[in-house]
C-alpha cells in the first residue's frame, strides 16, 4: 500500500484538500499501477506559529 505525506501550513480550505488527494492518489495509481483504494494520502498540518522557512515563522511572515 503505498502512503503519502504532505506537510503543509494550516489554512487550506476542504475543497483544496480533497483535490489534492485527489491528484496524489491519482498520479500514484497511474505510475504504481495500483488500485485507487490502496493509496493512503495524509495531511500532516502545522500551526503557523510552529513552523518556519528562512528562519522566520509563518506566522511573523507577510501574506502571500
Amino acid at each position: 500500500m503505498p502512503e503519502v505525506y504532505v506537510h503543509a501550513v494550516k489554512g487550506r480550505t476542504p475543497e483544496q484538500k480533497k483535490a489534492l488527494v485527489k491528484d496524489i492518489t491519482d498520479a500514484v495509481v497511474k505510475n504504481f499501477k495500483v488500485p485507487a483504494d490502496a493509496v493512503m494520502v495524509q495531511i500532516m498540518e502545522a500551526a503557523k506559529d510552529t513552523k518556519a522557512k528562512g528562519g522566520v515563522l509563518f506566522s511573523d511572515r507577510p501574506p502571500g
